[in-house]
């Protein structure tokens, strides 16, 4: 694996050269992103100018969104698909690797495809030629991932990614111990020969990152991926409780690509409620000779349930506690390839759609 930086200048100019007839696609899955996609498509705008551009096609992939992503994409000069415009007559299926999956369904004509994730601020003004530079420039690249220095809280520091670093990154270590040296696997900035991608299958959920790499490798080796520095990346960072069904789906497929069993079960999260605040009682009178039981909670002697004690229960945390169940429900898409010759059907069927 190597890693790459370019600088800007004259470096676009010799990527340009370097295209050597090929047509580059910037793919931006996005979901409810209004804040955020006008901004990003404004500054990837320029790649796509003048009569030898860097970028041949800035398609914004819309993902359901509910609020005015697709319109301030499209104002903001993209190309925009919805899920259903992009593969007509395929139910549509939740997820950021759904929508990945459709548009390189739909690139017949790219021959690199590099996906951004809708919701960076202020990315590095050179993001997609870094991204593009080792695909072509070095022979037998396939596969660039990027990665950022990613505060969570502020303009410093590098505590964002916690997915990656809490589990990604110590599952590669454990399972593939040859993919240890990539940075950030979950990283959604990343670009490949559409070749590749046509051959590789597409989780549905936040499984699609993990998926693609595992399968890469596994396909041409790790000597084909390269790694880009893409400064610092900022981004809607969500709350921790959010974070269970992410891992979760990463988890199942990184399970699957490496051929460990998984039960397919979901995630319960559990969240404290608000309590509110309780009207003082009066002090009982001690009985005469009565000696004061400091420190037991009030119910937990005399028969009461453990729920109104205070402790814990088998089936999760008792009353003041809210339950979430996650399902799991993310699925495989097929390669694209396959799918865009008519050689499997793009709704799998059978032993084909499990999960992860």
């Amino acid at each position: 694996m190597t890693r790459s930086t370019v600088e800007a200048g004259g470096v676009r100019d010799r990527l340009v050269a370097a295209k050597d007839g090929r047509r580059v696609a910037v793919v931006l899955p996005a979901l409810d992103e209004e804040a955020t996609i006008g901004p990003l498509v404004t500054g990837l705008l320029p790649l796509t100018a003048g009569p030898s551009p860097l970028v041949d096609d800035l398609l914004v992939l819309d993902s359901g969104s509910t609020d005015r992503t697709a319109a301030r994409a499209a104002e903001a000069g993209a190309r925009v698909l919805s899920r259903e415009a992009a593969l007509p007559g395929v139910p549509v299926l939740p997820g950021k690797g759904e929508a990945m999956w459709r548009a390189v369904v739909t690139l017949a004509d790219a021959d690199l495809v590099c996906f951004v994730d809708a919701d960076l601020t202020d990315p590095h003004p050179d993001l997609v030629p870094r991204l593009l530079a080792p695909l072509l420039t070095r022979p037998g690249a396939v596969l660039v991932k990027g990665y950022h220095r990613r505060p969570l809280d502020g303009p410093d520091g590098h505590d964002g990614g916690r997915v990656t670093e809490l589990l990604a990154r110590p599952l590669l270590a454990a399972l593939r111990p040859e993919l240890a040296a990539i940075a950030q696997p979950l990283g959604g900035e990343y670009a490949a020969t559409r070749t590749l991608l046509d051959r590789l299958r597409f989780a549905t959920g936040y499984g699609v990152d993990v998926g693609l790499l595992l399968d890469a490798a596994a396909a041409v080796g790790t000597g084909a991926i390269a790694q880009a520095d893409l400064g610092v990346r900022r981004h809607r960072n969500r709350p921790l409780h959010e974070l269970g069904r992410t891992a979760r789906e990463v988890l199942a497929t990184a399970l699957d690509r490496c051929g460990v069993p998984d039960s397919g079960a979901g995630v319960v999260g559990y969240r404290p409620e608000p309590e509110p605040e309780p009207e003082p009682e009066p002090e009982p009178e001690p009985a005469p000779g009565s000696v004061p039981l400091a420190g037991v909670p009030a119910g937990a002697i005399g028969g009461v349930g453990a729920d109104e004690a205070g402790w814990s229960v088998p089936d999760g945390p008792g009353r003041g506690w809210r339950r979430e169940v996650r399902p799991l429900e993310q699925i495989d898409r097929p390669p694209p390839g396959e799918v865009r010759a008519g050689r499997v059907p793009a709704t799998p069927t059978g032993s084909s759609a499990r999960v992860g």
